[in-house]
């Protein structure tokens, strides 16, 4: 408990909540909006809508389950708490994997902009992004979280303009329309993306002051906020552009914007789009290092990565293991798979998070919680129920070639759980 205390509690809850907002807000809706709208027509805002949905059950249960457990672990603390070590530290790796993979997508994202904005190449850029990054992040997360918040306000301007164009456009089009039923859930799956980083708020609660009350407040405004939004910005989107369109294009939003605001708007949206994706990889890091001080801490791994910095009072030593595991990540292409591979992690892991709570419910009745998902059947609570469910209706969307690497990985993280407990009983003296 002792080194728990070394982070320094600085975030408050407007700062938290902008923080969790721009990491919601970032690369992912910005890359994936014509994905989405190809596989699910004028519709498409019914799949952000039921993506959304799905979120905020999950977020519910990382609500309650923060207000109970405030640690920098998080889920890896959640499953722990519920199941043991062993599925603790299996959550815990899954996590590590999503955040190193979104860094590495979201940062090639910020080569591919700053090479058409400046020049150079694209993985010099991004490797330079992580770089400079991890020292802000070292340097203070009040730094950093003020940096966040600054770049949400540029990200959250791109949307407010794509919903300004799309204004004298609405109405124009059947927002019914879709090539197929399954294509809506499809693209729910995949831009669940564009959900993601609500949790990273949870992954804060160390640094966060009052974090059993600040924590589940500043999720439920996060959520909110951003389903709101993207649900205009899908329709606005599809208003101006036929879906067919907007499926093949590698800048949607772009493409939306110059229909009123001419070529310019390239340029504009690009710069827009070049912040919104350091503050993806930023906040995202943020998170990712902090679930691996976690997880060092509590000794599930190495306990170099829970050295905080004597003067900065951060974990720097995680902090730059989360930017070099990231780094490794570089070489990946589609953005499409990509998002898919970390939706796949996410979705286990949403999965575990919600069952977490529900067992918790039955086997700690009595732990004070600040925050308590309301509506139960008996000690059954409904919400996580259908988080589960929802979770793994979302899983099921997934496509074969996904499920191939997301298995191979998750394959992975199961033989390092079973190496290290069959070492730890091999270390434990017999009788």
């Amino acid at each position: 408990m002792e080194r728990e205390s070394e982070l320094k509690r600085d975030l408050s809850l407007p700062e938290i909540t902008l923080v969790g907002i721009g990491n919601i807000l970032g690369a992912g809706i910005y890359v994936l909006m014509g994905k989405a709208a190809g596989l699910a027509g004028n519709m498409v805002w019914f799949s952000f809508l039921f993506a959304g949905f799905t979120a905020a059950l999950s977020a519910l249960s990382y609500m309650e389950l923060s207000s109970m457990y405030p640690r920098a672990g998080a889920e890896y603390e959640f499953a722990k708490r519920a199941f043991g070590e062993r599925t603790g530290l299996f959550v815990g790796l899954l996590v590590i994997y999503y955040v190193a993979i979104t860094g590495s997508a979201v940062a090639l994202g910020f080569g591919r902009y700053f090479s058409n904005l400046f020049g150079g190449g694209i993985i010099i850029a991004a490797v330079s992004l992580f770089i400079v990054l991890s020292f802000i992040m070292v340097y203070g997360i009040k730094e950093s979280a003020r940096l966040a918040i600054l770049m949400t306000f540029i990200e959250l301007s791109g949307l407010l303009i794509i919903i300004y164009v799309g204004i004298p456009y609405l109405g124009t089009v059947n927002y019914f329309e879709t090539p197929n039923l399954s294509g809506v859930f499809e693209a729910s799956a995949l831009i669940i993306f564009a959900f993601l980083g609500f949790e990273d708020i949870v992954r804060l609660s160390q640094e966060t002051i009052d974090a059993e009350k600040t924590t589940p407040k500043a999720l439920l405004i996060a959520i909110f906020v951003t389903v709101f939004l993207y649900i205009c910005v899908a329709v606005a989107t599809v208003s101006v552009l036929d879906f067919r369109v907007l499926g093949i294009s590698d800048i949607p939003l772009a493409d939306v914007a110059a229909v009123s605001l001419g070529n310019k708007a390239f340029i504009l949206l690009s710069w827009i789009a070049l912040f919104s994706t350091t503050n993806t990889v930023l906040v995202v890091m943020l998170g990712g290092s902090r679930i691996v001080y976690g997880m060092a801490d509590a000794g599930s791994l190495p306990k170099i990565f829970a050295r905080v910095h004597h003067f900065f009072k951060t974990p720097w030593t995680a902090i730059f293991g989360i930017t070099c595991f990231s780094s490794l990540f570089i070489l990946l292409g589609d953005i499409t798979t990509v998002a898919n591979i970390a939706n796949f992690m996410i979705f286990i892991v949403f999965f575990i998070v919600n069952i977490s709570l529900i067992r918790l419910r039955y086997t700690d009745p009595g732990r004070k919680r600040p925050f308590r998902v309301p509506f139960s059947i008996g000690r059954l609570p409904l919400f996580p129920a259908l988080g589960a469910l929802s979770a793994v209706f979302l899983f099921s969307q997934i496509s074969k070639e996904v499920m191939v690497y997301g298995f191979f990985l998750a394959g992975i993280s199961v033989l390092i759980v079973l190496l290290k407990t069959r070492k730890e009983s091999a270390e434990i003296p017999a009788g």
